[in-house]
């Protein structure tokens, strides 16, 4: 089994409701890698290359994965 590289996650909400408590968070410490999860279940990690996380996040801006509609 691959061990998993230490990440260094950061919390990227702004200050949430009580009722909201989990809160994406990003590491990007490891060079080459972006590393994504939910603070509500710190052992599920996503993992994707920077040009990948800046298509994401520039489709996230663009409203493509708007579910409030």
């Amino acid at each position: 089994m691959t061990e998993r590289p230490e990440f260094e996650f950061v919390a990227v909400c702004r200050p949430r409701p009580k009722e909201v408590p989990n809160c994406p968070e990003v590491a990007t410490n490891i060079p080459g890698v972006v590393a994504f999860r939910d603070s509500d279940q710190p052992t599920t990690v996503v993992t994707m290359t920077p040009e990948s996380w800046a298509m994401f996040t520039d489709a996230v801006k663009a409203g493509e994965f708007d579910i409030s509609a």
